[in-house]
């Protein structure tokens, strides 16, 4: 069955114009983002088979190419990818991500949660603070296991200088979801915080992120 064979009143376009898109379910709501199907099923029952396989959570892990070939089409692929990144930067803008004044580990991890959680591979970050503790920018310093061998101040303390830091914030991602620090984790933070002494910008915290938890090696003591 098309779109078209699918009586006026019933199609989702017009369910959202009439009644809000608080009225549709998932399917009809990604059917939306789809435009249309492909010569096999109409877009309602393309979402509805990639929900019924993967849901919402499952479907935004899925890299592009796995994407494609589920939809059998390149440009719902992108459209999929490009929604959840939409969903992610949204939550961060509404979460204050932007320009925030870090108080709390907590505020550390409802900056980067929605961004980390979910990686396969260890992300660490470091984050840029100003005198007020508001934050002026990040840097991404490595993709992979963490290693103190892997981890040079020089790249972590580089973009601080340039950004004429007064402090900075690590956060780091355990794919695994447990979120307790390792003792590679406390080897990179130790030597980190003397490299940062040395230069006269304060490291507050190293922040590990698990599966909605997280690890403040500062309220464990371990800065």
């Amino acid at each position: 069955m098309k779109i078209k064979d699918i009586p006026w009143f019933n199609r989702p376009g017009i369910r959202l114009k009439r009644k809000g898109a608080s009225h549709l379910n998932d399917a009809e709501l990604l059917a939306i983002v789809f435009g249309r199907g492909n010569p096999e099923e109409n877009a309602v029952d393309l979402a509805n088979r990639l929900l019924g396989k993967y849901n919402f959570d499952k479907l935004s892990d899925l890299s592009f190419h796995e994407l494609k070939k589920e939809s059998k089409d390149q440009v719902k692929a992108m459209k999929i990818q490009a929604m959840f990144e939409i969903f992610r930067r949204t939550n961060k803008l509404k979460k204050k991500g932007f320009k925030q004044k870090i108080k709390t580990a907590e505020d550390v991890f409802n900056y980067y949660v929605d961004e980390l959680q979910d990686k396969k591979k260890e992300h660490f970050y470091a984050l840029f603070l100003d005198t007020k503790n508001r934050i002026i920018s990040e840097e991404c310093i490595s993709v992979g296991t963490l290693n103190s061998s892997l981890i040079h101040p020089r790249e972590v303390f580089n973009p601080a200088i340039k950004a004429s830091s007064n402090s900075v914030i690590f956060v780091h991602n355990h794919p695994s979801g447990d979120c307790k620090p390792s003792k590679e984790d406390e080897e990179v933070t130790k030597m980190l915080c003397n490299a940062g002494d040395l230069l006269g910008i304060n490291v507050l915290d190293h922040v590990i992120i698990g599966n909605n938890s997280y690890t403040s090696l500062k309220e464990e003591n371990l800065i």
